[in-house]
């Protein structure tokens, strides 16, 4: 089975490795087979042709050719979100499964469309961080709350962080507060059932922890297996069944957070609503 990349610019962690991985987690049943870039590397790397070369992996010039050649797709652009609508454009226009990476859309308006236009062409595609797939959060049972901590800033690393919140707490968001600290933030969610989380970023690096509280008491988490290759497994299994999919209710929940915790850091100490 050919897999073609769609990125922004290539050289960038996600592509760098997941070649490997799926060649590997699919035992050697799929490969990427084809890769386009939009726009050589703005931070110092490799140039798209220069990847290629060095990964031994075809150059795309256009979407097109990625989109008519391959028999799956994963628009990257880990770290630009907003272009992720535009790459999108044709394939999900396809019919033929797209995962969309990490973060899913900058807000619910431009995730929402985006589904959209997967819907309104039968286009099989979902999107998620690979948190979601770490052994810790299995079989939680009720979440009454939820304090959780993670490393970095939030825009480009808070996915980890809500993705596992609002996959364990399975409730309808209604408004966040955001609070500055020295090298850190809290963001606070409320949700409308009377829960409430808290995520705290660390600049200096974290492990990514929680406390889980519910009716028998609280225990925390604290994660250490190999989620990213238990998400490669995932994304295997969804190009060969395009059926596997998380929930698009799950990811439009989780952006309509993050779209408002982007607001939220406008206005420090004050809630906005979701």
């Amino acid at each position: 089975m050919k897999i073609g990349f769609i990125d922004y610019y290539l050289d960038e962690w996600h592509a760098n490795n997941y070649p490997a991985w799926i060649r590997e987690a699919s035992g050697g049943q799929m490969e990427v087979a084809l890769a386009y870039g939009m726009i050589d590397s703005p931070i110092g790397g490799r140039t798209n042709e220069q990847w290629c070369r060095e990964m031994n992996i075809p150059r795309a010039l256009t979407i097109e050719e990625v989109v008519e050649q391959c028999d799956g797709v994963i628009v990257l652009s880990p770290d630009n979100c907003e272009m992720h609508e535009q790459l999108c454009q044709i394939p999900l226009r396809s019919g033929k499964p797209v995962y969309i990476d990490k973060t899913f859309a900058p807000d619910y308006e431009t995730a929402r469309r985006i589904f959209d236009l997967a819907e309104a062409h039968s286009t099989p595609c979902y999107s998620t961080s690979a948190l979601r797939f770490a052994d810790e959060y299995e079989n939680p049972g009720p979440v009454d709350a939820i304090a959780s901590w993670g490393p970095n800033g939030f825009e480009t690393y808070a996915i980890h962080q809500l993705e596992p919140i609002m996959m364990l707490i399975q409730a309808q968001p209604s408004r966040v507060l955001y609070v500055p600290g020295r090298d850190s933030y809290t963001m606070t969610i409320a949700f409308d059932d009377g829960r409430v989380a808290t995520l705290t970023g660390f600049d200096a690096g974290s492990p990514f922890m929680m406390n889980v509280s519910s009716s028998g008491g609280s225990r925390i988490i604290t994660v250490e297996s190999d989620f990213f290759h238990h998400f490669i497994e995932h994304l295997v299994a969804f190009f060969r069944d395009p059926t596997r999919i998380v929930p698009h209710g799950d990811t439009l929940r989780i952006m309509a957070v993050r779209g408002a915790g982007l607001k939220a850091m406008q206005t420090p100490g004050s809630w906005v609503e979701i």
